[in-house]
C-alpha cells in the first residue's frame, strides 16, 4: 500500500480509484522520485485487470537500437544474436497493464511505431510477418511537460494528442510533509527485514 497520509496524496488516490477501470490512457506527471511507478501499480491493482500482469518499462534506460525489440519482441534470426523468439513488453502485459515510464525519452522513430500500435492495437515482432493483437491497458509517466517537448520537436504531436486521456499531477514530497515520517518508517522496516535486524525507534519530535 502506498503511503497516503497527506491531503494531496489522499486526493490523488481518490482520483486513481475513479479512473482505475476506465480504459483511457492515464498520464502521471511529476518529478523523479515522487512515486509515479507506485501509483501506476496502484491504478492497476484497483482495476479489473489486476489479475493480469503489471509490466513497467523505463524508456530512459533502453538504447535506441534495442527499443523496438524491447517493446514488440523479435523473431529468431531477426538480427545478429537473435537466437530465439523473444516476446516484448507489450505481449508480456497481455490482459494487464503496461507502464511506459519517462515516455518523453522515447526516440522519435519509436514514437511513430507506438502510435501505430495505439491506433489498431496490433503489432509485429521485429523480423516477423504476422500481426499480433494485444489487449493491454497503457499508463505513461513523465517528468517533462510533454507540451513543451512537442514544441521543441522532441515529441510527436500526433502521439501527444493520442495519449491525452487523464493526466494526474503527482506532488513532490516537499508538498506532502505528512508522508515523510511514515515513508521513513517503511524504508527502515524494509532495510531491517532485508538485513535481519530490529528496526530502531524513531524520535518523532
Amino acid at each position: 500500500e502506498p503511503i497516503m497520509r497527506s491531503r494531496a496524496m489522499r486526493k490523488t488516490d481518490q482520483i486513481l480509484r475513479t479512473v482505475a477501470n476506465k480504459e483511457v490512457i492515464l498520464t502521471l506527471f511529476g518529478e523523479t522520485g515522487t512515486g509515479k511507478e507506485v501509483l501506476a501499480r496502484r491504478a492497476h491493482e484497483l482495476s479489473e485487470r489486476r489479475r493480469g500482469p503489471f509490466i513497467p518499462i523505463n524508456c530512459a534506460a533502453i538504447p535506441d537500437a534495442l527499443f523496438e525489440s524491447e517493446l514488440f519482441g523479435h523473431e529468431r534470426g531477426a538480427f545478429t544474436g537473435a537466437n530465439e523468439r523473444v516476446k516484448g513488453k507489450i505481449e508480456a502485459a497481455e490482459r494487464g497493464t503496461l507502464l511506459l515510464d519517462e515516455i518523453g525519452e522515447m526516440p522519435l522513430a519509436m514514437q511513430a511505431k507506438l502510435l501505430r500500435f495505439l491506433e489498431n492495437r496490433r503489432f509485429m515482432r521485429v523480423g516477423g510477418a504476422t500481426k499480433i493483437e494485444a489487449d493491454v491497458r497503457l499508463i505513461v509517466a513523465t517528468l517533462r511537460p510533454l507540451e513543451k517537448e512537442v514544441q521543441a520537436g522532441r515529441f510527436r504531436a500526433d502521439l501527444f494528442y493520442r495519449i491525452q486521456g487523464i493526466t494526474l499531477n503527482v506532488p513532490p514530497l516537499r508538498e506532502r510533509r505528512e508522508d515523510i515520517a511514515p515513508l521513513l518508517s517503511q524504508f527502515i522496516a524494509q532495510l531491517s527485514a532485508r538485513h535481519g535486524t530490529r528496526p530502531p525507534r524513531l524520535d518523532r519530535r
